[in-house]
């Protein structure tokens, strides 16, 4: 899947979201998107490297601090 398919994917989403709203007003959307989103790519990043975390930092392209904050975050540890 390339980074085209992943943005698509994202795009239809928030149509698809915005249209079940039917008129409501939407709130949060950025935080709703991102906290959704973090979730999974930290759990599929982490079993790619075997649940080492500085592995997992160097792929995300974060610091390992900012990615245990995270996992913490997301009940992850």
């Amino acid at each position: 899947m390339s980074k085209q398919s992943i943005e698509e994917c994202v795009r239809k989403s928030l149509e698809k979201y915005f249209r079940d709203l039917d008129g409501e007003p939407a709130h949060d959307i950025y935080d709703m998107v991102m906290n959704t989103v973090e979730r999974p790519v930290l759990e599929i990043v982490m079993t790619q490297a075997h649940g080492n975390q500085s592995v997992a930092a160097d792929i995300l392209g974060i610091n390992r601090n900012t990615l245990r904050k995270k996992l913490q975050l997301h009940k992850l540890l």
